[in-house]
């Protein structure tokens, strides 16, 4: 009887610290006293809302023996906005203490959404505060999941100049537990108007469920333009060339998500015309007011090919593809150039005399050593006037789940297995078909600055490593696969460096189709078209047989067991079934925490 009773203050005493390290936001405001410093925080997904005081530091550890790993969302703050960041903050740890690899810190002063992931399991989490007698307010939710997870559209890379796209299954309900991030990049002297046309959220005053963030700059640590949620049709304005746009979701309430579009507008000063080469067209800008000095309009204007006609806003502009509207390629010695004409003309052609100057913009581009060499020449009446300016190849690097390079991996960081075929793809986007892409050198590093150690899967074009395997020559990609490995004596993280070099797939001769040379000719050694492309980090997964929570269980041997004495297995059946009672009691307690939490989910007060 006093196994049994021991038993059953074991399973009261389980039950109590089932609710205390429920602080769901049912609970009401959780602060960092009532907790005890702290709690090991284990459900597969939980929402909080925590209240500080002065002089106050609290470490939390959210923890789950499954091989998953934890994103943590702070969605809604408020700390000191006098204080300094040193003294008040929030610091987000790798693990299971603040011993492990520190993942951000956040203070008052941030703007963004923080968002934190860990590389396994665990993560940790510890609010500091400083001595100002104010209340403080977090609201944090985190959950669990699987790295390699796929949502279909769930973000993206958009670098045309005007695109839409929309949440997951819209118009139908957004996926729970997403995390979505679309990357919008326009071409340099634009901005970008970015509307949507429907967002349908869950409603909350300060969107800390379900919310859309808009960001001024190419990531989620650019400035924070607007976090909205609810019914809404907001319109944004980048200041530069490149948005952000996330979606995130908790695990209840799904609405129809949103539908967005955006437009690109041209916002350099210009007096004349300006040049643009990229590795896929020439953009031509001519400014409006300068048409005008001359008695034109856009309506004058006319390509190689007159069917081109150009785009017009608050400028007049002309997107020249380099196989197309009369562009003129040339290839000689170590380069390529594309040339077209941009006519003005004012006198009908059937007019024996005109007064109006006979204007014409030659256009040229020279690809060479990784940048494009800008050349504009403007004839106005034997008057030329030179423009010269520098570009690069519009290159990429991707992962690709198999060897039919159909479907990239858009997860960063991307988990993998050891020794798990990884497929690689270098691309150049060009409207050019007449381009190969030939892979001269690829190596790995563990950090992202590609600093030693340093390990070659590719060099001079010759496969270094046994596992890897180069794919033939396709039109603008450079293709190749290898096992996954990881650096000795480093974190479980691998960046990939590629330089390639371009070639014209006419020209047999060139450096791409000499495939492998292990001591390279001297003349090619100053070979002018190079990129480097990098792509990183690839990671790890954690190491499921080194988890401590295997569920292995020592067993005794039989002949072991058959010589106990029977007081012994009555002992030992007899505790069995008190833990079965422990158990039972222990699910029914946290199966009804649970009901209460998710009923007062809608529940939950302002801070």
């Amino acid at each position: 009887m006093g196994i049994i009773r021991s038993l059953i203050v074991l399973a009261l005493l389980i039950s109590s610290c089932l609710s205390a390290s429920n602080l769901t936001e049912s609970e009401g405001k959780s602060s960092c006293k009532a907790s005890l410093g702290g709690a090991s925080l284990s459900e597969v997904h939980q929402a909080l809302i925590l209240q500080f005081s002065s002089n106050e530091n609290c470490t939390w550890t959210v923890e789950r023996p499954e091989n998953k790993s934890v994103r943590i969302i702070f969605s809604y703050y408020q700390l000191d906005v006098d204080g300094s960041c040193e003294n008040e903050n929030i610091k987000v740890f790798d693990g299971a203490s603040t011993t492990g690899p520190l993942l951000g810190k956040v203070c008052s002063k941030n703007d963004n959404v923080p968002v934190f992931e860990s590389s396994s399991n665990k993560l940790t989490f510890q609010v500091v505060t400083d001595a100002a007698r104010i209340q403080r307010s977090i609201f944090l939710f985190y959950y669990f999941f699987s790295p390699g997870t796929f949502i279909p559209n769930c973000g993206g890379y958009l670098d045309s100049l005007e695109g839409s796209f929309t949440s997951p299954n819209y118009p139908q309900s957004h996926p729970e537990l997403a995390y979505c991030v679309w990357h919008i990049q326009v071409e340099k002297g634009y901005k970008i108007k970015l509307n949507f046309k429907e967002i349908f959220l869950e409603i909350d005053e300060h969107c800390r469920f379900d919310f859309v963030a808009v960001y001024d700059g190419p990531s989620t640590d650019s400035g924070l333009i607007g976090q909205v949620c609810g019914r809404t049709k907001p319109s944004f304005e980048s200041s530069s060339d490149s948005l952000t746009v996330v979606l995130s979701t908790d695990y209840a309430n799904s609405y129809r998500g949103f539908s967005a579009s955006y437009s690109s507008v041209y916002t350099e000063n210009i007096n004349t015309t300006s040049l643009t080469c990229s590795s896929d067209k020439m953009r031509v800008i001519i400014s409006k007011s300068y048409l005008e000095s001359l008695h034109y309009n856009e309506a004058n204007l006319q390509l190689n090919d007159p069917m081109c006609r150009p785009l017009v806003s608050n400028v007049v502009e002309f997107s020249i593809p380099l196989d197309g509207c009369g562009t003129i390629k040339k290839t000689e010695d170590h380069s390529i150039t594309y040339t077209n004409i941009v006519t003005l003309t004012q006198a009908p052609a059937a007019e024996v005399i005109t007064r109006w100057k006979h204007l014409q913009i030659i256009v040229k581009c020279e690809m060479e050593h990784n940048s494009t060499v800008e050349m504009l020449y403007i004839t106005e009446d034997d008057v030329i006037q030179n423009h010269n300016g520098l570009g690069k190849y519009n290159t990429s690097m991707a992962l690709y789940e198999s060897s039919a390079f159909e479907k990239p991996i858009l997860q960063s960081p991307y988990y993998v297995d050891l020794n798990q075929t990884l497929f690689v793809q270098v691309s150049v986007h060009t409207s050019d078909p007449g381009l190969v892409v030939f892979l001269d050198t690829c190596r790995a590093s563990p950090t992202s600055d590609l600093a030693p150690p340093t390990y070659d899967l590719i060099r001079s074009g010759c496969i270094q490593d046994e596992t890897c395997k180069v794919y033939p020559l396709t039109r603008h990609h450079g293709r190749f696969e290898f096992n996954a490995f990881k650096f000795l004596r480093h974190l479980g993280s691998v960046y990939l460096q590629c330089k390639i070099l371009i070639c014209d797939s006419r020209e047999h001769q060139s450096r791409c189709h000499q495939g492998c040379v292990s001591r390279r000719k001297r003349d090619l050694s100053s070979y002018k078209w190079k990129a480097d492309t990098v792509i990183g980090p690839i990671r790890l997964k954690r190491d499921r047989s080194g988890s401590g929570s295997s569920g292995f269980q020592r067993q005794l041997p039989v002949e072991e067991t058959q010589n106990q004495p029977f007081n012994s297995l009555h002992l030992l059946s007899f505790t069995v079934l008190a833990l079965n009672v422990v158990v039972v009691v222990t699910i029914i307690v946290r199966h009804l925490v649970n009901r209460r939490t998710e009923y007062k989910y809608q529940k939950l007060q302002d801070c």
